[in-house]
């Protein structure tokens, strides 16, 4: 009898497999969106300063540190972020152990009968057991199969799961900033709160001082009861507003205390801000190019497009033979008693074929899915980066228009603070009336509290200003190395 001896039959059944599969094929299906060119958005190359790890703390609050601390710990939002980074690291596991042989034990015992048919003599040749019996039929193997990829299936499944970790590590990333930037600012909306309750009081005792005022001026005949009751209305008017302010300051610690992971109990631990509103921080004056390395939510879409990338090209890939080697050894008998013996071994090799000639449809849907994807990655790359730009360039045009605002407001302040002192002096001296004082009154309040809205906005706009550039992340060592070391580790 002609045996074939093995490599010619493995290249045999290769060139069989090759031919086979030629008449399933990739469709057609290109890309349809364009990824920007970062070349093409005309930002600077000149280099922007970085924040340095735990930048609030240039606002000399240790209120504020242990709040921002207590966020990073226990915040709901970023513990959602690690989970997953969790699932996508176990994906990038999987994916990494169909790369690399697999084996399996498998052992089965069968009380059946054998057929009169097959392998087994008959009855009368007197060869033990025979055709027609019944018997227990045993093996027991140690399998090999190693899927060799040779079109990159496997790997490019691995790429694709591993850019799905690195993008999940840049979302945490991106939690973490957006977190600290939203309890730093609602820490200056306490301390804005703050200053607008401490205008109230003062506008409050102002009223209680007028009214005294007035009612001795009734008393000397100097002003009527018009004069009086206006008096009288002002004070509560002005409790009212006290009032206000105060439940304005009871929100803003109530926000604190939900962004930092607590409920109630924190409510009366936390007290007024003490944070220096001047407080240098390295902040940026142009669009610069390294913005797009600064920000993890710019880096993370990047990589969700490398990702769908890979998966693009697994799913092309489907469409050629899949080869695998599969190899076992073991013990096969008839008979409980005859497993044992040396005789009963087992052992064998070859490749194995998987052809996709009859799973086109599927193959073509998914390949056209997998081009769909890729599109939408890159559109949402691109939407990212705009979105980054505009951010930044709003929060430095903001930022500019701010101090400007500041420097009138401050200028309006000093004259209407003035004009409110003339005021109450010359009402003191009968020299002029109520309503004169009460328009300064009015005048140095609005003052007041414009100076206390801008100074806090830009100070809001400061901290935002650093937030869109990336605030502290590092791209070099922010990621959570050790979460992708461990998915690498493993495969």
């Amino acid at each position: 009898m002609n045996i074939v001896k093995p490599m010619p039959r493995l290249l045999l059944a290769f060139s069989a497999a090759l031919l086979l599969s030629s008449c399933v094929s990739p469709p057609k299906e290109d890309t349809r969106i364009t990824q920007i060119d970062s070349n093409s958005l005309g930002l600077s190359q000149n280099a922007s300063p970085r924040a340095a790890e735990g930048w609030w703390k240039v606002f000399g609050d240790a209120q504020l540190n242990q709040l921002i601390d207590d966020s990073l710990a226990n915040s709901p939002s970023l513990g959602e972020a690690l989970i997953r980074v969790r699932g996508a690291q176990a994906q990038a596991i999987a994916a990494g152990a169909a790369l690399r042989p697999g084996f399996a034990i498998d052992a089965d015992e069968t009380y059946q009968r054998l057929s009169e048919n097959y392998i087994y003599p008959p009855k009368e040749a007197g060869l033990g057991v025979a055709g027609g019996d019944i018997a227990w039929m045993g093996q027991a193997t140690l399998g090999l199969s190693w899927d060799l990829d040779f079109w990159g299936a496997q790997s490019n499944l691995l790429k694709q799961a591993r850019n799905k970790v690195v993008a999940a590590e840049l979302d945490t990333a991106t939690a973490r900033l957006t977190l600290s930037g939203a309890m730093a600012q609602s820490y200056v909306e306490l301390y804005k709160s703050y200053a607008l309750a401490d205008i109230a009081q003062q506008n409050e005792r102002q009223r209680e001082t007028m009214l005294k005022i007035t009612k001795s001026r009734v008393n000397a005949g100097l002003d009527t009861q018009l004069e009086l009751r206006q008096a009288e209305a002002g004070l509560p008017q002005a409790r009212t507003a006290r009032l206000q302010a105060d439940v304005q300051r009871d929100i803003a610690i109530h926000n604190l205390a939900a962004l930092s992971g607590r409920g109630a109990d924190a409510y009366d631990k936390i007290t007024r801000p003490h944070i220096t509103p001047d407080a240098t921080l390295p902040l940026p004056t142009e669009l610069t190019l390294d913005l797009l390395s600064r920000r993890p939510d710019i880096l993370a879409a990047k990589a969700r497009v490398e990702a769908a990338t890979a998966g693009r090209a697994a799913a092309k890939a489907a469409f050629y033979p899949d080869i695998n080697l599969k190899a076992f050894v073991g013990l096969q008998a008839v008979g409980l008693d005859k497993l044992a013996d040396s005789g009963s071994t087992i052992y064998g090799a070859g490749p194995a074929l998987h052809l996709p000639v009859f799973d086109s449809q599927r193959l073509k849907a998914g390949y056209i899915g997998a081009t769909a994807e890729l599109d939408g990655a890159v559109a949402s790359y691109n939407e990212t980066l705009l979105k980054a730009i505009r951010d930044v360039a709003d929060q430095l045009s903001r930022y500019d228009s701010l101090k400007r605002q500041l420097t009138e407001t401050n200028q309006s302040a000093a004259a209407t603070e003035a004009a409110y002192k003339l005021a109450q002096d010359r009402y003191k001296a009968g020299l002029s009336s109520q309503l004169a004082l009460l328009n300064a009154e009015t005048q140095v309040l609005n003052s007041r509290r414009d100076l206390v809205s801008i100074n806090t906005q830009l100070l809001i706009t400061r901290v935002t200003l650093l937030l869109t550039f990336g605030g502290s992340f590092d791209a070099n060592t922010s990621l959570n190395s050790s979460g992708l070391a461990q998915g690498a580790k493993h495969e």
